[in-house]
């Protein structure tokens, strides 16, 4: 493990470590970026006063979209859904919306102050992005999560209508398929993820993926000015 608050590893150096890979680096727009192109991502604990950590879990979750299976129920409420979905129109509002996201066996949220500021700093600088689905005007569901170089790296997720978080996750696989991507990084599986064909991969596998991914030159959204 790097030294608490350090620079960050470099890939080579971090197929070498134990997770976490550092602590107590501050949830910047600068430290993200480098972080997440290096498969790096700040887990705050929720627990006050800890030193945040920064991981690169090993095995590591992954969506191949070859491996893509929709449960019947999921593939019919795909077809029949009268829900609209959109990409980056409210970012820090689904950021909000997951941090508020009762989840069980959770106590409170990762998703502090510190971490909305960061990834809304990232988000106005085009690394950032949102899928936001909509009941009318109401955003109903969505998810955020990070460019990591022609791979989406998946955050968080909530939902305040029966499966319009999911139906997100199936609009951002469509539109990162029509831009040449082949998969989407979860960090973690969970059943649901699990269901739909994610599997875990190590974190070898994982950084090689990822670098052949930013190899590669795929483009997941257009390029904004930086504010």
């Amino acid at each position: 493990m790097f030294p608490e608050g350090g620079p960050l590893p470099s890939v080579a150096e971090l197929r070498e470590l134990d997770d976490p890979v550092i602590w107590g680096l501050p949830v910047t727009r600068e430290h993200l970026a480098l972080a997440y192109r290096r498969g790096i991502f700040p887990w705050p604990t929720g627990m006050r006063g800890l030193p945040i950590p920064w991981c690169s879990p090993d095995p590591r979750a992954l969506l191949r979209f070859s491996d893509l299976h929709l449960p019947r129920s999921l593939a019919r409420a795909a077809r029949a859904t009268t829900l609209t979905f959109t990409i980056d129109r409210a970012f820090e509002d689904v950021m909000k919306a997951c941090a508020a996201a009762k989840r069980p066996g959770q106590r409170g949220t990762w998703i502090t102050a510190a971490m909305l500021r960061g990834y809304t700093d990232l988000h106005r600088h085009g690394m950032a992005h949102s899928i936001e689905a909509w009941r009318g005007e109401e955003l109903v569901g969505g998810l955020y999560g990070v460019d990591a170089g022609g791979v989406f790296t998946g955050e968080s997720m909530f939902y305040r209508e029966d499966n319009a978080s999911k139906l997100a996750l199936l609009h951002l696989i469509d539109h990162c398929r029509s831009c040449g991507a082949t998969w989407i990084d979860i960090q973690q599986l969970t059943p649901h993820l699990e269901a739909l064909g994610a599997v875990e991969v190590s974190r070898d596998e994982y950084l090689d993926l990822l670098l052949a991914a930013q190899a590669s030159g795929v483009e997941l959204f257009p390029k904004r000015m930086a504010e």
